[in-house]
C-alpha cells in the first residue's frame, strides 16, 4: 500500500512541475482502497480544478492508469485541489437537503439532472441516511438520480 501511494504521490507532483508549480502533494489512504491526494491552494487552482473539476478527474485517471501500469496493489485514485471537492459536496448536500424534502412532502418522486459518480455518491449517501430512497438510473452522461418516499417502493 505504501509503495502505491509513494509511487501516486510522485507521479502527481512530477506533472504539477511541469505547470512550474513545485508543491508537496498530502497522500494519504483512509481506507485502504482509494489514495487521496490532496494539492494545497495555489494561484493555478482554477487551471487544476478545471471546469466542473474534469482536470482533477483527468489527473486521477492519469495517475490510476500509471499504478495499473505498473502493477501497484492499490490503483484507485482521488484527486482533490485546495478542498475543491469537500466544498463541492457540502453545496450539493445542502441542496439534496431540500430535494429530499420535497419527496418527502409531496410523496412524488423527483428525478434529478444527471451527474457525475462522485456527486451521485454523496446524494446516495444523504438519501440513505434520511429515508429516502435514491435510485441511478440512465447511461453514461445522462446518469441520473431519481428521489423517491420510501413508501413508494
Amino acid at each position: 500500500m505504501e509503495a502505491s501511494i509513494q509511487f501516486a504521490k510522485k507521479y502527481i507532483e512530477d506533472l504539477l512541475s511541469f505547470f512550474g508549480l513545485n508543491i508537496d502533494v498530502y497522500a494519504t489512504s483512509s481506507d485502504g482502497e482509494v489514495i487521496e491526494l490532496n494539492i494545497p491552494s495555489t494561484h493555478l487552482n482554477g487551471f487544476l480544478i478545471g471546469q466542473h473539476g474534469e482536470n482533477m478527474r483527468a489527473m486521477q485517471f492519469l495517475a490510476s492508469n500509471a499504478l495499473k501500469n505498473g502493477s501497484f496493489e492499490v490503483t484507485r485514485v482521488s484527486v482533490d485541489v485546495a478542498d475543491y471537492k469537500k466544498q463541492r459536496a457540502d453545496r450539493l448536500a445542502k441542496r439534496a437537503e431540500g430535494w429530499m424534502k420535497t419527496v418527502r412532502d409531496s410523496g412524488e418522486p423527483m428525478d434529478l439532472q444527471p451527474m457525475n459518480a462522485a456527486d451521485r455518491r454523496v446524494i446516495h449517501k444523504l438519501a440513505g441516511e434520511s429515508g429516502i430512497i435514491s435510485e441511478s438510473v440512465g447511461e453514461g452522461r445522462e446518469r441520473h438520480i431519481v428521489l423517491k418516499p420510501e413508501s413508494d417502493s
